[in-house]
């Protein structure tokens, strides 16, 4: 496996791939792997003749007073892994390499940026849309994989690659969860013993959700979906709600009644230090 942290050195990578006519997947990670991003590579590994994984702590895309100093990390740990399940090559770039000096450009999808985590994360998708613009400009992939959990991130990808003209296929994987339902997540790492029990109110208000919606033999209303689910982080010590809603997962705006595609999603504060999202399709 391929180890390179300058953006000459992945582009003549990639461009010697080419030229043997091998196709290009890319799976952009800030790194601290866990099986959710191994699913990842493992589709790219399956989907495309050569994978690029790009691990980065996107500085741009954490506000004042996150945990962008304190972002588990372990490259040694992450490069073995990815090797294991086949990856062609790991670009690792510093962030004076992404952002060199004079930088001033911003990538803005700013209607499907507003709500959910953009309210109390206000500039994080810029940041996010601004850095995978950028490694798609340097990879030039054929497809490019994100997971399903992070669905507002992977809606706003999906919107820019559209709008920007890219010649990339933007690849979905199904979230990958614990045993117990939790959604894999590199933050997990920050829970305490009895915190990890109780982050569980999320998946278990998705789940809720999800079961009167299937179980219902008509139209529900969604503000009595929410207001049912969100009685679970009542009695809970650890967690609270940032935000339950249900949405039309093309628009991400919220709907009033349950129809068409459309998808719950949430997001938790644990004891102000740490915060975790998840969703669930509201359809089979």
């Amino acid at each position: 496996m391929i180890i390179s942290r300058s953006i000459e050195e992945i582009r003549e990578v990639v461009a010697n791939w080419r030229l043997e006519g091998c196709d290009i997947g890319l799976v952009p990670t800030m790194g601290y792997f866990h099986d959710g991003h191994l699913e990842l590579m493992r589709t790219s590994v399956h989907r495309a003749d050569k994978t690029v994984v790009s691990l980065f702590v996107n500085p741009t895309q954490f506000g004042p007073g996150e945990d962008l100093d304190v972002y588990p990390r372990d490259f040694d740990g992450d490069c073995a892994k990815a090797r294991q399940v086949g990856v062609d090559a790991m670009f690792c770039p510093g962030p004076q390499e992404i952002y060199q000096s004079g930088y001033k450009t911003e990538v803005s999808v700013a209607s499907l940026a507003a709500g959910l985590c953009g309210v109390d994360r206000p500039g994080h998708f810029t940041g996010v849309a601004t850095v995978v613009t950028k490694l798609f400009n340097i990879v030039l992939p054929d497809y490019a994989f994100f997971g399903d959990k992070d669905f507002q991130q992977l809606r706003i990808i999906q919107q820019l690659t559209q709008d920007l003209n890219f010649a990339i296929s933007i690849v979905g994987v199904p979230i990958v969860r614990e045993d117990d339902g939790l959604a894999m997540s590199s933050r997990n790492a920050y829970l305490s013993e009895s915190e990890r029990q109780e982050v569980l109110v999320l998946y278990k208000a998705l789940q809720l959700i999800r079961q009167r919606v299937f179980e219902s033999k008509g139209t529900i209303d969604t503000d009595d979906l929410i207001k049912t689910a969100a009685a679970l982080f009542d009695k809970n010590n650890s967690c609270s709600l940032e935000y339950l809603s249900i949405v039309d997962e093309q628009s991400l705006q919220g709907l009033s009644k349950v129809w068409g595609r459309c998808r719950a999603l949430g997001a938790i504060r644990v004891n102000q230090r740490i915060r975790l999202i998840d969703n669930m399709a509201l359809y089979r």
